[in-house]
């Protein structure tokens, strides 16, 4: 199969992981290719995700890197072996890759948790609450490219309404939820979304209040994916260049106290929709 030109960030993840794995086995890159019977050069390409590799192929690499992992090993096998087409994919050359690699990446998680002070989350905007949002962009969007990217948005909610949908944690700060986007019509119907999709056992909607005071990462947004292996846990942060990825376990460790904090500072599910309610009755 020929390269890929660009690959996605589900590629370039499992790419990154069979190099941290060799590292951590401290051999090299040739070492890598006999064993397959490669060329050095298409090694590094298998690690930076512009090749593809087989399962049977991953799991040589695994067995004489000793990693005694099974777990793991086997969830790279299948994120080896996985060649289905995404329903994001008809965005393909239409819109950014950076938004259809977090459709992808909610997809395929076993639980979403994000966090975010000024906006309500992704997951959870209206059409009419989105297209707000993006009609405000700079540059400003074309009305074409913003409707694309409402309508991709709103397809991304499907993950939280499958036949085993995610479970989604969103942590809403209480300056969200005054920010009146699109005006007082438009922000009403998203507060009332808001506790109508709380009511559903998998989604649970937590308002951090004003009265919780600092928060840490000076209201950074944050969504954290589980992986099928906590090994496989991504960061997905947001950023004026369009979403940034990490997954070093540093990072992890970082993102995950800051949302435990969030999980701590905010109102209960039930106090949260209660809360939320008395805000629209003021719309």
């Amino acid at each position: 199969m020929p390269p890929r030109s660009t690959p996605t960030e589900r590629q370039k993840r499992l790419g990154a992981e069979l190099r941290k794995m060799r590292l951590a086995a401290d051999v090299s890159t040739e070492y890598a290719a006999g064993l397959l019977g490669l060329d050095r050069a298409k090694i590094s390409n298998i690690e930076a995700g512009v090749r593809t590799i087989s399962p049977d192929r991953l799991r040589t690499l695994a067995c004489n890197y000793a990693c005694r992992d099974e777990a793991y090993v086997e969830a790279l096998a299948d994120m080896a072996s996985d060649r289905t087409r995404g329903w994001w994919e008809v965005y393909r050359g239409q819109l950014p890759a950076g938004l259809l690699d977090i459709a992808e990446l909610e997809w395929l998680a076993k639980s979403v948790r994000a966090g975010l002070t000024m906006i309500v989350p992704g997951l959870l905007q209206t059409d009419g609450y989105a297209r707000t949002l993006f009609g405000a962009a700079l540059p400003p969007l074309s009305p074409a490219e913003i409707e694309l990217r409402v309508a991709l948005r709103l397809q991304r909610q499907q993950v939280m309404y499958r036949d085993q949908p995610i479970t989604y944690v969103g942590y809403v700060h209480e300056a969200a939820l005054h920010v009146e986007f699109g005006g007082a019509k438009v922000m009403r119907v998203q507060l009332e979304h808001l506790c109508d999709v709380s009511d559903r056992d998998n989604i649970h909607v937590r308002v951090i209040p004003f009265s919780a005071g600092a928060l840490p990462g000076a209201g950074q947004a944050v969504v954290y994916a589980e992986g099928p292996v906590a090994q496989l846990d991504t960061v997905e942060l947001d950023s004026a260049h369009g979403p940034e990825f990490t997954h070093g376990q540093s990072q992890l460790d970082k993102y995950r106290a800051h949302l435990d904090w969030m999980e701590s500072a905010s109102l209960s599910p039930s106090a949260s929709r209660d809360f939320i309610r008395e805000i629209a009755r003021h719309h």
